[in-house]
């Protein structure tokens, strides 16, 4: 497989571009010898974005253009950025997921299982990364909060609390901690007045995520268009 990485220079960026090997044929980043991905024109089957959010109208048109499958592994885009990964779906196959752990993926599947059978449980999600990381909350917690939120339809979230109020049922509590070196850990708690469920996922190193989008640009071959997730990819 020829594989494109956008953000090549970057920590997740180099882990991909190292553990493709031999079918990395091109690394794109603003600090790198390709700068932009419209500067490429040799072979490829696929594309891994690990760039920055505001990127990905350029790469997705660049997708669509050339007809390759591609993984958009980048979080906090606007309303805009989402509507040009949506359309780009409509050409290509596009995997996008806020976390390219398969644990995670499998981590939805258990929380939302879990709150299933106990419908009137207080559920708060606490999330720590390194202290360079930009957006907060993260996108996995969203992404794990919106899983859950498949199933209790009613939810409401909050982000982080402040004031005098009683907590309301309906909320999820969604908490951001930012400290050290931390690549990533989430935990999801499920409580009732008489026991508590505790659910988590940590991540040791960042091989993890891209062993993830490789899978992931891996299970698009062959793909009809459409907009795929984690998911799609474990069942």
């Amino acid at each position: 497989m020829k594989i494109i990485v956008t953000g090549a220079a970057g920590r997740m960026g180099r882990e991909v571009c190292a553990l493709a090997g031999e079918e990395l044929v091109c690394g794109v980043d603003p600090n790198g010898a390709v700068g932009d991905i419209s500067d490429y024109d040799g072979p490829a089957d696929g594309i891994i974005d690990f760039s920055f959010h505001a990127a990905i109208p350029a790469i997705a048109g660049y997708a669509v253009t050339h007809g390759l499958p591609l993984v958009v592994a980048t979080t906090g885009h606007t309303p805009e950025e989402l509507t040009a990964i949506r359309t780009a779906a409509r050409s290509v196959p596009v995997f996008f997921s806020a976390n390219m752990s398969i644990g995670i993926a499998v981590l939805c599947e258990l929380a939302k299982e879990t709150v299933k059978a106990f419908p009137d449980a207080d559920v708060e999600i606490v999330e720590t990364h390194h202290n360079r990381k930009l957006d907060a909350p993260s996108g996995t917690a969203l992404m794990l909060a919106k899983s859950i939120a498949q199933v209790r339809k009613q939810s409401t979230f909050v982000y982080g609390r402040v004031g005098h109020a009683k907590r309301d049922p309906s909320e999820i509590g969604i908490h951001a901690l930012r400290m050290g070196n931390v690549v990533g850990e989430h935990e999801i708690i499920i409580g009732t007045d008489t026991q508590r469920i505790t659910l988590k996922h940590e991540a040791f190193t960042r091989t993890v995520f891209a062993e993830g989008a490789l899978a992931a640009l891996r299970f698009l071959e062959g793909k009809a268009a459409g907009l795929y997730e984690m998911r799609d990819m474990i069942e």
